[in-house]
C-alpha cells in the first residue's frame, strides 16, 4: 500500500515529521517497507531560455543560452521543437541523474557544439509519458529555485506492508484513523454529503446471485466531458505507481486508494438494457480491460446486460463498455462482492488488480453508497454533468458484530496492566463502540473491521495502540536442575541424519514440496488426494511423494551449468495419502558423475570411477546408523521401487515387513522422463519408520558379559544356487549357535565354470566367542558341522572343498 505524505495529511491533521510518522506506523502494526523522499528530483532547477539559435551543423537542433539563476548563462544543445527564447522549464546540470532515461549527465559535445546540461521533458522526469517537447512552465516561475519544490513534486511516498487481516488499512483514510488513534494528530471528518440527483436512474439492477453479491449501487451521470484528469490527481496516481488514463477512470482509482472503495464505470451508451448480476455460464467469455479474453465458469460472478457479460465482478471490467474520451454518459458502480468468490475467480483467471486485492479481504459495506456519492461528486467537479438518483439493489444494511470484552483480558494475555478507561478510550478512537460500565463491556465492531471476531482481537487492538514497546523484557527463569530433553526423537534423528550426510561430503538442498503431475506418478504418487486444487504453477500441481524428483532436478540444473559431479541431500517431508497425518519424514540424497565419498573425482592415475549402487547403499546405511537404527539387525534385499534399476537397487528392512530405506541406480526410463543423463544413484531413508529406542537405565552399570577367553575366527566357503542371497546364508550360519557365534560377514563371492551352471561360491568369516571355557578341537568340529548342516537346510548350500 503506497501513499504520499500530503495525501495522508488530507485525512490527518498533524504536525508530526516524516520520521515520526514512519516510526509510529511501524509501532502500531503497519510496517513501513520503504520511504521515497523524491531525492532524485531535487537537483532539477527552474531555468529560463535566454536565446535559442539554430545549430550550425544540424537542422533539428538548437543552441540555447539558459539562465539557471546561478549567474553566468549555460550553453545547452536541445532538440525539442518547442525550445525558444523566453521559455521557462526544468534544467539538469552535469552530474545529475535523469530517472526517465536512466542516464547521469556529463559535459558533452553534440555535433561539435559543447552542451553543459539538459532542458527536460515530463517523461525524462517520470511525470508522464509526454516527450514531444520540454517542460513549459508559467513565465513567473522563480528561476533558480528547486523545480520539485515549486511543482510540489517533492512529496515523500510511503509504502507499508499490509497483513491480509487489515483491509481497513488498504486506504489512506484507514491509515490516518490508526495514526490519530495512536495520538499522532486528529482524524479529519471523512463524512460524504449526498449528491442530489435528478430523476431515477434509467438503468435498473437485478441480482440473481445474492450469495455472490450482497449489494449493488448504481448511478448515471449525463453530459460528462471525459478528458485528462487534473495535474494533482495524475501526480498522486503516478507517485503510487499507477498510470493516469482519463478523468473517469482516474477517479475510480483515486477513491480505491483514498477510501478503500473499489468502483467501476461503464460507458452508458454501450450498455444495452438493465444490468444483471448473475453466475457466469459455461462457454461465456469476456474481453477485459487488459486486452485479454477470459473464459468464465459458473463458479464466477458476472455483471451482464442484454448483449452478455460486461464485467468480471470484483476483479476487472470489460473492454466493450469501458470509458474513453468519447464518453458522455457514465454509469458509476459501487457494489459488494463475496470475498471467497472474488479470490477464487482472480486466482483461476490469473488476474491481480487493486479491486480484487480489497474485495477478497473485505471492504466496508457501510461505505458502499457513500463511496458512490464521493465518486459522483468528483465526476461533477472534474467532468461536469447531471446525476440521476441512486439505484440500490440487494443491500439489507450492516449488523455489527458484538464481542464480550472483560478489560482484565489485556493483562492476562500480555502481562501489561492497562487501565480499563485507557482500553475503552483506545477502542473508541479506533471506531469500536464499548457499551456498558464496569470491568466487562459489550463492544460493537465497526463495519470496516471484518477481521475482529473475539476478545483476543480486541486485546491486540489495545496493545498495538497502547504500545507493544511497553512490554518489559523478562529473562528466562533459571532452573536448579538440568533441563529434560527438549527435542523429540524425530527431531533428534533428523539432525543426526543431516550431520551424517554432510560428513559424507554431500551438500544440503531445499527443494519445492510441489512437483509436476508426471513426476509424482513416476515416483508412486499421482493420487487425487495429493493434487492441488489451486496450484501456483502448472508444473507444481502435486504434493511430492518422494524427495528424489526435486534432488534429481537440482543435480540436472547443476550439470547444465558446468557442475556435473554433485552430491546433494535433503531431510524433509514427503506426502502420502495413507500415511499418518499424510506426511513422512525422509532423508534422501543423490550422487551424480564421479561425486563419490572418497572425493577423488578425476585423477591423473586413471579414469575416475562413476557413482553406483554401492555408493547409494553406503549413504543410506550411514544415515540409518546416525538416526539410531539397529544396523546389526538390518536386512538388505535386492530390488527396489520401480524408479530404480531392477538389477542395481536394494531395500533395507528391519524384519520382513518394516522398510527403512531404498537405494540404487536410477532406471533409464526414469532418467529419460526427468530429462537427466549421466551416472546417477540415490537413496531414501524413512526416518519416521525407525523404531523408538529402548529406555536406557539412569545409571551406568559395568558390563558383566565380557568373556575372558580368546575369540576365534573360522572361514567357510559354500557353493549355492546363483539366486541365493548372501544375507540368507549369513543368517543360516549365525543361527547354528547364537551363544557362541557373535558375527558373520562375507569376504568373497566367486562365480566360474568350475562350480557349474548357475552356481556361485560365497565365503564367510564366522566370529566365535567362548563364554564359559576354552573350546577344544572337538568343540570347533561340532560347531562347524552344525553351521554346514544349517546352511544346507536353509539355502541348499554345500561346503566347497
Amino acid at each position: 500500500m503506497k501513499f504520499t505524505l500530503s495525501w495522508l495529511k488530507d485525512h490527518l491533521d498533524t504536525d508530526a515529521t516524516l520520521d515520526e510518522i514512519v516510526e509510529r506506523l511501524t509501532m502500531i502494526g503497519l510496517e513501513v517497507e520503504s520511504v521515497d523522499d523524491k531525492a532524485a528530483l531535487k537537483p532539477f532547477v527552474i531555468a529560463r531560455v535566454l536565446s535559442a539559435e539554430k545549430h550550425p551543423d544540424a537542422d533539428k537542433l538548437r543552441v540555447l543560452m539558459v539562465d539557471t539563476g546561478s549567474g553566468d548563462p549555460v550553453q545547452v544543445v536541445c532538440g525539442a521543437p518547442n525550445a525558444r527564447a523566453g521559455l521557462v522549464g526544468a534544467f539538469a546540470a552535469p552530474g545529475t541523474y535523469v530517472p526517465g532515461i536512466d542516464v547521469t549527465l556529463s559535459v558533452g559535445r553534440i555535433r561539435g557544439v559543447e552542451s553543459r546540461g539538459m532542458m527536460c521533458s515530463e517523461r525524462e522526469l517520470q511525470l508522464s509519458d509526454e516527450h514531444t517537447g520540454i517542460i513549459d512552465l508559467a513565465a513567473d516561475a522563480p528561476v533558480g529555485t528547486s523545480f520539485a519544490a515549486w511543482a510540489k513534486l517533492d512529496d515523500p511516498v510511503i509504502e507499508i506492508n499490509l497483513t491480509p487481516n487489515r483491509p481497513d488499512a488498504a486506504s489512506v483514510h484507514g491509515i490516518a484513523r490508526d495514526l490519530a488513534a495512536s495520538g499522532l494528530g486528529r482524524l479529519k471528518d471523512g463524512a460524504v454529503a449526498p449528491v442530489p440527483g435528478e430523476g431515477p436512474c434509467p438503468v435498473k439492477v437485478r441480482i440473481e446471485a445474492p450469495d455472490m453479491c450482497p449489494g449493488f449501487a448504481l448511478r448515471l451521470v449525463r453530459g460528462v466531458r471525459n478528458g485528462p484528469s487534473p495535474k494533482w490527481l495524475q501526480q498522486r496516481l503516478i507517485a503510487i505507481g499507477l498510470r493516469p488514463i482519463n478523468a473517469l477512470v482516474d477517479i475510480t482509482n483515486y477513491v480505491t486508494f483514498d477510501r478503500g472503495r473499489p468502483l467501476h464505470v461503464f460507458d452508458a451508451r454501450k450498455v444495452r438494457g438493465d444490468l444483471v448480476v448473475r453466475r457466469a455460464k459455461d462457454g461465456e467469455a469476456v474481453l477485459a480491460l487488459d486486452g485479454r479474453e477470459y473464459a468464465l465458469t459458473p463458479d464466477m460472478c458476472a455483471i451482464a446486460d442484454e448483449d452478455g457479460v460486461e464485467s468480471i465482478a470484483g476483479v476487472m471490467g470489460g473492454e466493450h463498455s469501458g470509458c474513453d474520451e468519447a464518453t458522455t454518459d457514465v454509469l458509476i458502480e459501487s457494489a459488494l462482492w463475496d470475498p471467497i468468490v472474488t479470490a477464487r475467480t482472480g486466482r483461476a483467471l490469473g488476474i491481480v488488480t487493486d479491486a480484487r486485492y480489497r474485495f477478497e479481504r473485505g471492504v466496508d459495506p457501510q461505505f458502499m453508497v457513500p463511496g458512490l456519492e464521493l465518486a459522483t461528486r468528483m465526476v461533477l467537479e472534474l467532468c461536469g454533468g447531471t446525476p440521476s438518483e441512486n439505484e440500490v439493489a440487494g443491500y439489507a444494511g450492516h449488523t455489527p458484530k458484538v464481542v464480550s470484552f472483560p478489560f482484565a483480558e489485556v493483562k492476562r494475555l500480555t502481562g501489561i496492566d492497562v487501565p480499563a478507561q485507557t482500553s475503552r478510550a483506545i477502542l473508541s478512537r479506533l471506531g469500536f463502540v464499548p457499551k456498558g460500565e464496569g470491568e466487562a463491556v459489550e463492544v460493537a465492531v465497526p463495519s470496516w473491521r471484518p477481521d475482529v471476531d473475539g476478545k483476543a482481537d480486541l486485546v491486540e487492538e489495545v496493545m498495538r495502540i497502547h504500545g507493544v514497546e511497553k512490554i518489559a523484557p523478562q529473562p528466562l527463569a533459571a532452573h536448579d536442575a538440568v533441563n529434560g530433553r527438549i527435542l523429540t526423537t524425530l527431531q533428534i534423528r533428523t539432525r543426526a541424519a543431516r550431520r551424517a550426510l554432510a560428513v559424507r561430503g554431500m551438500l544440503e538442498a531445499v527443494t519445492w514440496s510441489f512437483i509436476p503431475a508426471r513426476h509424482a506418478e513416476l515416483f508412486g504418487g499421482g493420487q487425487a488426494a495429493l493434487r492441488l486444487a489451486n496450484p501456483i504453477a502448472a508444473d507444481m500441481s502435486d504434493m511430492r511423494p518422494s524427495l528424489l524428483p526435486g534432488l534429481i532436478a537440482a543435480a540436472r540444473r547443476n550439470a547444465d551449468r558446468g557442475f556435473a559431479d554433485v552430491a546433494l541431500f535433503e531431510v524433509s517431508g514427503t506426502y502420502e495419502s495413507d500415511a499418518p497425518d499424510g506426511q513422512r519424514r525422509v532423508a534422501a540424497g543423490v550422487r551424480r558423475g564421479t561425486a563419490r565419498m572418497d572425493g577423488q573425482g578425476r585423477h591423473w592415475a586413471g579414469n575416475a570411477t562413476p557413482v553406483g549402487v554401492f555408493d547409494a547403499k553406503a549413504d543410506a546405511l550411514a544415515a540409518l546408523e546416525a538416526a539410531g537404527a539397529p544396523v546389526d539387525k538390518l536386512q538388505v534385499e535386492a530390488g527396489g521401487p520401480g524408479w530404480y534399476h531392477p538389477g542395481r537397487s536394494g531395500t533395507v528392512k528391519l524384519g520382513p515387513k518394516v522398510v527403512l530405506a531404498t537405494f540404487g541406480e536410477f532406471h533409464p526410463r526414469t532418467l529419460a522422463e526427468l530429462d537427466v543423463s549421466g551416472p546417477l544413484c540415490g537413496f531414501e531413508v524413512f526416518v519416521d519408520a525407525i523404531p523408538e529406542p529402548k529406555a536406557k537405565p539412569t545409571r551406568t552399570r559395568p558390563r558383566l558379559d565380557l568373556s575372558p577367553f580368546q575369540a576365534v575366527r573360522r572361514d567357510f566357503a559354500f557353493v549355492v544356487d546363483r539366486t541365493v542371497e548372501a544375507a540368507a546364508l549369513m543368517r543360516a550360519a549365525a543361527a547354528a549357535d547364537r551363544k557362541l557365534i557373535t558375527g558373520v560377514r562375507v569376504f568373497d563371492v566367486f562365480e566360474g565354470a568350475a562350480l557349474g551352471e548357475d552356481r556361485k561360491s560365497i565365503a564367510i568369516e564366522v566370529a566365535i566367542q567362548p563364554a564359559e571355557r576354552t573350546l577344544t578341537d572337538e568343540d570347533f568340529e561340532a560347531l562347524g558341522a552344525r553351521i554346514v548342516d544349517n546352511v544346507a537346510k536353509q539355502t541348499g548350500g554345500v561346503l566347497r572343498r
